[in-house]
Order: structure tokens, then C-alpha cells, then sequence
């Protein structure tokens, strides 16, 4: 094999490229091997030089008559030489054979790749010449693979502007970047149709420009899938409109015991007062009536219907009773206004409130509708001013203070602490409670819409979900975690009113 390398390397071969070249020239090189083996054996009696090439018909006499007076042991050598070269042809075959395997299965993948693509595929040389494309653009034009080989990128769209734009892909004044383009396709019926294209330089292992590669889709796909993403989201936003409402409606029910209590007290007082105001003016017109009769002619009639009547508590009973009846109206008419302002639908009627005063009645409106037992304690500022709507985040904080009161009703003594704090122009409310606290898998799961802890009829599963929503339109974020010393921790954190807005707040707009 040495002797075989170097007769290679003296036709200018090197032992790492032998595997390149065929079995002959192996062999050449071989015979070229033996000749020189010949030639140096000093009894040899060729006195000239053989004629090359060795394997050429008429150098076979000179080789025999090289060879004579060969020593036997020279013989042996030269036949375990050959066996050498031949077991050495025998390897390079095999790695030939594989190596072929290799590049047939690389070739077979390629192709299923290709045609399993459903985008179109284009390559080109960088004279725009087509060298490959694949079966969506076959079956998308109309052509056969064969008849697209070789033909000009430009003669396969409709129209002028899109056939100089395909010639400028190989211009070389342009930068070899990648490019994104809509062009005109003629298709199947030579109709022209627009295509999204992505246009990117095809280089060689040295880094040097040899073509481009396009890829792309119909755009009528793409609309489509446009126009049905967008279809969904309309109808997911209504489903979440739905769902708001439907939440709503839940804590407006919760909230029905709370609020006829509340309507009760009031409606009381004016009907009591009412009732009264009747028996006194019947009293009132008799009494007037007598004045003016003929029957009262003498004062002391006159006193004693004055004493029997009562007359003199009546007028003292007038203003209270006037009073009870104006309350009643008032405190009937406030929750009216904040049943109003709790329904309200209106999202862009952003206006600033107190949150102090809707944590406030969150707390009284929950508590009222709910008789069991639940200490809550408030500690927050008497002005926390930020801009919204005082209905939605009331149902926030409700949502708040009634999961409170559902996670802590299985303890001893149920309580909810309420604190606030600022930092960097935000508000954050802390809703402490000393229920069980929230479960590490569920704590991820909580703001999930549909996702809830409490037993089934007891819970829709939105409150948090519609809840942490509001709070995220509102500029805010809204936070669980679970106490070190038990119990859960939700935390509301919002912007504070500008300037401004808290002027507005507590002097009222100016004109």
C-alpha cells in the first residue's frame, strides 16, 4: 500500500483523495510500482528505459523482458503487494458504496420535505434563472417541475411591476438582505393572484452570493385566516361580555337581602310618618272646621275641642315626623344612586371617586346581606382619589370581601383586615383574612376564568376572572398570596389621581 501511495503521489495524487478516483488508476499506479522494482534490480536485463505508459500494448514486450532474472523472493513481494492494493480496493468500494447510500437517503429527504411543504418554494441561480421548485407551486400555476427548470423568475408573474420587482431581487446593486414582498402570480386559469413572498440569498460554502430562495402563500389564505381570527375574537369579546354580566347579576343577587334591608328602613320611616300625618289631619280639619262653625261661638268651646283634639301635640309632632319622612327619602334615594353606579356599563365614563368610601360600602353592602358572623376591621386613609368607574371597582372589592368571608366562615372567629398604602403615586390595598389560605396549585389557577375552590352551586368560577380584569382596564393589577401567619392576602394596587382630579373630587368640576 506505501509503494501503492507513492506511485499516487507521483501522479500527483494525495492518499487523502484516493478514495476520489477509480480502481484503475489504482491499479496504473501499481503496475507503475512494479515497473520501478524491476528497473532497480541491478540483474535485470532491460539496459533502457521502458516507454510510458506501462499499461499501453506495446510496453507489455518491455515489461517481460524487464521481469526476466527476477529473483522468486521479488515475486512474492510484488504478489503480496497486489493483494494489498486489491484489499484496499475492496475498502474503497465499500466506503464508496455507503458514502452513495448517504447521499441517495439525503436526496430522499430533501424530496419529501420539499413536497410536503404546503408554502411555495422557489430557487433560483443569481441570474434568476428557476433550478428547483416544488409541488404546491406546480399545482398552484399549472406547470410541471420539468418546464419551470431553467425558465426566468419574472415570466412567472402577471404583471409588469411585479416582474421588474422579481428582477431587482438579483440586482447587484441591491444588499443581499432578505425581503418581503406581495407579487401577482398567474394561475392555473391565468388569472393573476396575489402572493406574500419572502425573498432570502441563497450562499455557498464560502460565503459567496450563488441565488435567491423564495417562500410563500396565497394571500387569500392569509385573509381568510385574518378574517376568521378576527371573527373569534369578536365573538370572544361578547362572551365576555356575557360573562361580566352574568357575574353582575350573580352579586346583584347576593347583594337582594342587603339592599331590601336597606330600603326597608327607609320605606319604613315614611310610611309610619305617612300614616300619622293622616290621623293628624283629620284632627286638624275638624278642629279648623269648628273654628269657623257657628257651634264654637265661646273660647272655652273652643279650648276644650282644642284639649280634646290634641292639637297642641300634633303641632309639636309635625316637624320630627316631616324630618323622619325627608331622611327616609334621602337614604332611599343614595341607594338608589349606588345601585346605579354599580350597574353601570359605560366603561369609557371615567371619573374620579373615592376608593375609601366604595371600600366602605362594599364592606356594609356584603355584611348586610350576609347575617353570619364576620369582624372586618378598616384602616385606610378618608381620601384615596383615583380615576375610573366607582361601579365596577365596587364589584371588585364586593368580590373581595364576600371570598373573605366564604374562605373564613369554617373558623372560630371570622375577621378581614383592610389596609392601604402609597408608593411611587400607586395605591395598594391589602385584603387580609385568616381563613386556610390558597393551595400552591391553586394559587396559580386562581384568576382563571371557570376556576373556583368552593363547592359546586356556590360559585361560578368568574368572579376573580372578571374581577382581575377590571382592575388590569383600570391601569391596576390585583395579586394573591398567602399570609406566613395564615390566611390569604389579596392585594388591589391602582394609580393615584392626578392633582387635578382630586381638586375635581373634592371641590367639584369648575365652570
Amino acid at each position: 500500500m506505501i509503494a501503492t501511495t507513492r506511485s499516487l503521489q507521483r501522479k500527483g495524487l494525495q492518499p487523502k483523495t484516493v478514495e476520489r478516483h477509480p480502481p484503475s488508476l489504482i491499479v496504473a499506479a501499481s503496475v507503475d510500482w512494479l515497473y520501478d522494482l524491476a528497473m532497480s534490480n541491478p540483474e535485470s536485463p532491460a539496459k533502457r528505459p521502458l516507454r510510458r505508459p506501462l499499461l499501453a500494448p506495446d510496453s507489455l514486450p518491455e515489461l517481460s523482458s524487464a521481469i526476466e532474472g527476477v529473483d522468486e523472493t521479488v515475486w512474492v513481494e510484488v504478489i503480496r503487494k497486489m493483494d494489498e492494493v486489491y484489499n484496499d480496493l475492496l475498502q474503497y468500494e465499500v466506503v464508496l458504496e455507503q458514502k452513495n447510500a448517504a447521499l441517495e437517503d439525503s436526496q430522499q429527504f430533501i424530496e419529501s420535505v420539499l413536497a410536503s411543504m404546503s408554502d411555495i418554494l422557489i430557487v433560483c441561480n443569481r441570474h434568476g434563472a428557476i433550478q428547483e421548485v416544488n409541488d404546491s407551486l406546480c399545482r398552484f400555476i399549472g406547470q410541471d417541475e420539468t418546464v419551470l427548470r431553467g425558465q426566468a423568475l419574472c415570466d412567472l408573474f402577471a404583471d409588469t411591476a411585479s416582474q421588474q420587482r422579481a428582477r431587482d431581487f438579483f440586482s447587484p446593486a441591491r444588499p443581499a438582505t432578505v425581503q418581503d414582498c406581495e407579487l401577482l402570480i398567474c394561475g392555473r386559469d391565468g388569472s393573476p393572484l396575489p402572493v406574500s413572498l419572502n425573498c432570502t440569498p441563497r450562499l455557498s460554502g464560502t460565503g459567496k452570493l450563488v441565488g435567491m430562495v423564495l417562500t410563500g402563500r396565497p394571500v387569500g389564505e392569509l385573509r381568510r385566516a385574518y378574517h376568521a381570527l378576527r371573527q373569534a375574537h369578536d365573538d370572544l369579546k361578547r362572551t365576555q361580555q356575557q360573562l361580566l354580566q352574568a357575574e353582575k347579576m350573580a352579586s346583584l343577587g347576593r347583594l337582594v337581602a342587603g339592599v331590601a334591608h336597606e330600603l326597608n328602613n327607609p320605606i319604613s320611616f315614611v310610611l309610619g310618618n305617612v300614616l300619622a300625618l293622616r290621623r293628624y289631619t283629620a284632627r286638624l280639619q275638624t278642629y279648623l272646621q269648628a273654628i269657623h262653625s257657628d257651634l264654637c261661638t265661646r273660647s272655652t268651646q273652643l279650648e276644650d275641642l282644642r284639649q280634646e283634639l290634641r292639637i297642641d301635640r300634633i303641632l309639636a309632632d309635625l316637624p320630627p315626623l316631616l324630618d323622619g319622612m325627608s331622611e327616609g327619602a334621602e337614604r332611599t334615594r343614595d341607594i338608589v344612586d349606588g345601585l346605579k353606579r354599580f350597574t353601570a356599563i359605560d366603561r369609557s365614563a371615567a371619573e374620579p371617586f373615592n376608593l375609601a368610601e366604595v371600600v366602605a360600602r362594599a364592606v356594609r353592602w356584603v355584611a348586610r346581606a350576609d347575617p353570619r358572623n364576620f369582624r372586618v376591621t378598616i384602616d385606610l386613609p378618608q381620601e384615596l382619589p383615583v380615576v375610573g368607574s366607582s361601579g365596577q371597582m365596587q364589584q371588585v372589592l364586593m368580590n373581595l370581601v364576600q371570598n373573605a368571608r366564604d374562605a373564613c366562615s369554617s373558623g372560630e372567629s371570622p375577621s378581614l383586615e383592610i389596609s392601604a398604602e402609597q408608593c411611587d403615586g400607586m395605591i395598594r390595598v391589602h385584603f387580609a383574612d385568616n381563613g386556610p389560605g390558597i393551595t400552591p396549585e391553586n394559587l396559580s389557577r386562581l384568576f382563571d376564568p371557570f376556576f373556583t375552590t368552593k363547592p359546586i352551586g356556590q360559585g361560578t368560577g368568574l368572579g376573580l376572572s372578571i374581577s382581575y380584569g377590571i382592575v388590569e382596564r383600570h391601569g391596576g393589577r390585583l395579586e394573591a398570596a398567602n399570609r406566613e401567619e395564615g390566611g390569604a392576602r389579596f392585594t388591589l394596587t391602582l394609580p393615584l389621581a392626578k392633582a387635578e382630579a382630586t381638586r375635581t373630587l373634592v371641590h367639584g368640576p369648575q365652570s
